[in-house]
């Protein structure tokens, strides 16, 4: 495995929108939750579009969602919200950029905001695997209970779990960091571009679009297919 680590984004960056936004909207769909919640959920994706809303709150929001049942009681939803939802807006271009970088022998990592359970569909999608995303605490009987586990991986979060994941595969984290590229489309991510030798935005929010141009950082935009449902 190659010493370079290629990082990606999910959400807005390789998926062509939010997983936990369109979760939200696929449970609403299926009737799963109330007409209100798709407001509340939609509130709270433009605040972390504007990087505004609180970390914990964000992520306790949607792990509120799959609060009192276990992970193998998802398992069917989570696989018709593969096919239905998710690999419809993976686009070619996604697979592309991160085939590029497989063939240069570099090691992937998908390190997402999301919560494991909504994040690892997409990452085997992609064929990621290894995966950092948010954890979430389950009772003893393995049932989800609506509160996090362990740091959220976003903002400063997401430098401070890859740190960790790097020292837990025995990496120096400022030689690991120096040469690892990222890619991202969100102000939420700018402690991590920071972090990193090779950060790039893609389809940047206009907040990363400014410290992109500021910082002189390339600027990706992927291909992606206007009739995604």
């Amino acid at each position: 495995m190659g010493d370079t680590l290629a990082l990606f984004d999910l959400d807005h960056t390789l998926l062509t929108g939010d997983s936990d936004t369109l979760w939200c909207d696929f449970l609403v769909a299926r009737g799963l939750l109330g007409p209100d919640f798709a407001e509340r959920n939609a509130a709270l994706a433009e605040g972390y579009r504007a990087g505004t809303v609180g970390v914990e709150a964000f992520c306790r929001f949607y792990a509120g969602t799959l609060a009192g049942h276990a992970l193998a009681d998802w398992a069917p939803l989570l696989q018709d919200f593969l096919a239905e939802v998710l690999r419809p807006r993976i686009p070619a271009a996604a697979q592309a950029l991160v085939q590029q970088h497989r063939a240069q022998g570099h090691r992937l990592l998908l390190t997402s905001a999301t919560n494991r359970v909504l994040a690892a569909p997409s990452a085997a999608e992609l064929g990621f695997a290894e995966l950092l995303a948010t954890e979430l605490a389950v009772d003893g009987a393995g049932r989800f209970t609506g509160e996090l586990r362990g740091t959220p991986n976003m903002r400063e979060g997401k430098v401070a779990r890859l740190q960790a994941w790097l020292a837990g595969q025995g990496l120096a984290a400022e030689v690991a960091l120096a040469r690892a590229w990222f890619y991202s489309d969100s102000i939420n991510d700018l402690p991590l571009l920071l972090a990193v030798g090779h950060p790039v935005a893609v389809d940047p929010d206009p907040r990363l679009a400014h410290e992109a141009r500021q910082r002189g950082w390339p600027v990706l935009t992927l291909a992606r297919d206007a009739h995604a449902p």
